[in-house]
């Protein structure tokens, strides 16, 4: 086990730093999610990465007035219209999602397919749920024909909660985690 595991640690060592090991995505609308669950707050994080061939067109949605730049009001205009596509509940109680903060690359960066915009949402979780069996549900609707999905949840901090189970639709625009609070 451990030679295996040198050999895989020295073959990613030699591709590191090779030019052709620097991939960029070209025709995607990257959108990688974390789902953070606590007992009063779910707190969810996107890092969307368009690709060299779909950003001219996000950057075309973001740049509103088509200046060239992203101001913090186009910045927070986006972040409320990707929030809008997300919903998210508990039990099958409708969460509304709210951008915490975001954060934003140069338009450049987006066009070389380096640029990574992250929003940071969060959801109240009021009242906090019950000792037993619960399941939060979250699902991205409407990012466009480009856009390719990953979404994972962190392990709870919290001890009372446990993660029971988690199932994710074919193209993991969608997430259903089961969990169980303790007392």
């Amino acid at each position: 086990m451990r030679r295996g595991l040198s050999i895989m640690l020295a073959l990613c060592g030699l591709g590191a730093g090779t030019p052709s090991a620097q991939a960029h995505r070209l025709d995607e609308y990257l959108q990688a999610t974390v789902i953070d669950l606590t007992r009063h707050e779910v707190a969810v994080t996107l890092r969307l990465t368009p690709g060299v061939d779909v950003a001219p067109g996000v950057i075309r949605q973001i740049d509103g007035n088509g200046d060239g730049a992203i101001s913090p009001a186009e910045q927070r205009a986006y972040g409320r219209a990707v929030a809008g596509g997300l919903s998210l509940s508990l039990d099958g109680r409708a969460l509304p999602l709210r951008v915490r903060t975001l954060a934003f690359p140069s338009i450049a960066a987006m066009r070389a397919g380096d640029g990574m915009i992250t929003l940071r949402l969060a959801a109240a979780v009021t009242p906090a749920p019950a000792p037993g069996a619960h399941h939060l549900v979250y699902a991205s609707h409407g990012a466009g024909p480009d856009a390719v999905y990953l979404v994972n949840a962190l392990l709870p901090r919290d001890p009372g909660l446990r993660v029971t189970g988690q199932q994710r639709s074919a193209d993991q625009s969608s997430c259903q985690l089961d969990f169980t609070v303790d007392r």
